[in-house]
């Protein structure tokens, strides 16, 4: 037998941590961007997903980002990925339900967390500078 969402919910729960759940979606507060880790799970994936900001206008600035987000991929994400959607920095991971363990779960989270709290304040000086 499968995972469920259940089963996510339960993880989350024995993992302490604080969420809404809406339908297929729990959204996790996260001091530390202003935004929520939002999971979701839809044909059985589970989508971990936490906007980052706006892509800078300047066309340095942009490369500078990209440059810097195409880094951190490489050096420190192992769970997790930056991209651009539209005109907007995510940063997301994905996993089978089937394949979700607690463990899975934890080490996700954390690779968002070191993401939101090493990378992101840099991204945004960078951004802006």
């Amino acid at each position: 037998m499968g995972r469920t969402i259940d089963d996510l919910e339960a993880y989350l729960t024995r993992l302490d941590r604080r969420f809404e759940r809406e339908l297929d979606t729990f959204l996790l507060p996260s001091s530390l961007v202003g935004t929520a880790i939002a999971i979701s799970v839809a044909d059985s994936i589970v989508m971990l997903d936490v906007d980052i900001g706006m892509v800078p206008a300047d066309a340095a600035r942009q490369l500078a980002v990209f440059r810097k987000l195409l880094e951190h991929n490489v050096t420190d994400l192992l769970y997790t990925s930056y991209g651009v959607e539209r005109d907007e920095i995510v940063l997301s991971g994905c996993i089978e339900l089937e394949n979700l363990d607690l463990n899975e779960l934890s080490a996700i989270l954390a690779d968002i967390e070191l993401a939101l709290a090493h990378h992101v304040p840099a991204l945004k000086k960078l951004a802006v500078a």
